[in-house]
């Protein structure tokens, strides 16, 4: 979970990983606000972490695809893969994010 700070038009001014004063709101680190505002940062390092976020979304898409066709079972996966997998599931429920969908930007 990311802390987000927003100007007057409700844009994404500031991230933060730790919830303070100016970054209250909380927000999907795969959240396509997120993204947006990673790439727009000067420096590569936030380039790629943007890409990293967005790439993460598609194995995690991709591993649902797997496991709901019966490909791999999810005790296939080694214990710590697991209890990540687990982990998401659960933010993707509690944010409402499902599956990507051609309105997904990454």
């Amino acid at each position: 979970m990311f802390y987000i700070k927003r100007n007057t038009q409700g844009e994404v001014v500031m991230l933060s990983k730790e919830r303070s004063l100016e970054c209250a709101e909380s927000i999907s680190p795969d959240s396509p606000e997120v993204l947006a505002f990673l790439a727009s940062q000067p420096g590569s390092a936030a380039n790629f972490l943007a890409s990293d976020l967005a790439f993460v979304r598609v194995v995690e898409d991709i591993l649902a695809v797997l496991l709901e066709k019966g490909i791999i079972s999810f005790t296939d996966l080694p214990a710590p893969a697991q209890r990540k997998v687990m982990e998401r599931q659960s933010l993707r429920a509690k944010n409402d994010v499902g599956l990507l969908s051609d309105d997904d930007t990454i």
